[in-house]
């Protein structure tokens, strides 16, 4: 095969920033997926339905002229999140569900939610709203290990929503472990995961070859070589409970590179190609469509994409760095390169 035909694909995870760093990043997504979830953890976060409408506003104005797109929202849940708000956001039209950042998981969580106690009214208002729970799912305990943060959290807080709203819809983002994947799939309906192209085609000792790797630093951080060969498995059978979410979160290199570097992957400039790259792996190139174009928006109880996209087996080199607003940032596979290309690319 040396070309591929799918759907148009979706991004249901993605960090678009605002300003001048949003508006650099935004082609690279908006030229692969019709529609992305855009995630709210700005400084500040986008707690309202008022100031999510707003950053729809500016991204839908940074957009390139002739491309199409359509960015998904999500509020950002806190401990004071009412379900007089759950229910402005339902009413938007333009917000599909909301967030749960534990505090102090990952980047800009500090107003995330403290005790999964606060948000009981919250998450009953959302179940019968029909929005959607996304959920990072990582415990903030010093005394657990990194590695097990996920599976903690599986056990300590995810299980009991899973239980106690059986309507909610919850999607457990970035599934990082052989734990996680089972979870899911053996959950009641209702209950799915993303996964991104770094988990797909990284473990852990990425982040160590030949010293230390900040550029492949995420949060939840990159596992085990058999959680990763779990997730692939999921991600290429025929299970409807897992859908494509990049989880592309671009930083300036200097915050990268640094003594505390910030956590995040900048995979949006081949936020298909590399999914490709791992299916094709598996010897599943088949299975691309449906995670990509399909089970998301079947989720998310949105019509799927009518257009399509072209990949071509031809080889490219990605760049050291993107322009980043007057800075710059460096791209997953920076230097190296790629398998599959975006036609037109």
């Amino acid at each position: 095969m040396t070309t591929l035909r799918i759907r148009r694909p979706d991004d249901w995870h993605l960090h678009l920033r605002d300003g001048a760093h949003m508006a650099a990043v935004l082609p690279h997504t908006a030229r692969r997926f019709a529609r992305a979830l855009v995630m709210p953890n700005l400084k500040p976060p986008m707690t309202t339905t008022a100031a999510l409408g707003e950053y729809r506003a500016r991204i839908l104005a940074a957009l390139p002229p002739g491309l199409a797109f359509q960015p998904m929202m999500t509020l950002y849940l806190t401990d004071r999140t009412s379900p007089a708000e759950i229910e402005r956001a339902s009413a938007s039209g333009y917000i599909v569900g909301a967030k749960l950042y534990p505090a102090g998981a990952t980047t800009n969580s500090d107003s995330g939610v403290t005790s999964i106690e606060a948000v009981w009214p919250a998450l009953e208002a959302m179940s019968e709203a029909g929005l959607v729970l996304q959920v990072h799912g990582e415990v903030t305990d010093a005394a657990v290990d990194v590695f097990d943060r996920e599976a903690e959290f599986v056990d300590r807080i995810l299980a009991r929503v899973v239980e106690r709203i059986p309507g909610l819809r919850v999607v457990f983002e970035h599934v990082t472990t052989a734990r996680a994947v089972e979870f899911v799939r053996t959950a009641r309906p209702g209950v799915a995961a993303t996964i991104t192209p770094q988990h797909l085609l990284l473990n852990r000792n990425a982040i160590f070859e030949g010293g230390i790797r900040p550029h492949h630093y995420c949060l939840p951080v990159l596992k085990r070589e058999r959680d990763r060969l779990a997730l692939v498995a999921a991600a290429t059978s025929d299970d409807p409970r897992y859908f494509l979410g990049t989880d592309s979160a671009p930083h300036a290199r200097h915050t990268k590179e640094t003594s505390c570097g910030c956590a995040g992957i900048y995979s949006a400039h081949a936020g298909i190609e590399l999914y490709a790259e791992a299916f094709e792996a598996a010897g599943r190139l088949d299975r691309l469509e449906a995670f990509a174009s399909e089970r998301g928006a079947d989720f998310y109880r949105v019509p799927r994409n009518t257009d399509t996209i072209t990949l071509e087996r031809v080889p490219w080199r990605v760049p050291d760095r993107y322009p980043y607003a007057g800075d710059e940032l460096v791209p997953m596979r920076a230097g190296d390169e790629i398998g599959w290309r975006l036609s037109g690319e």
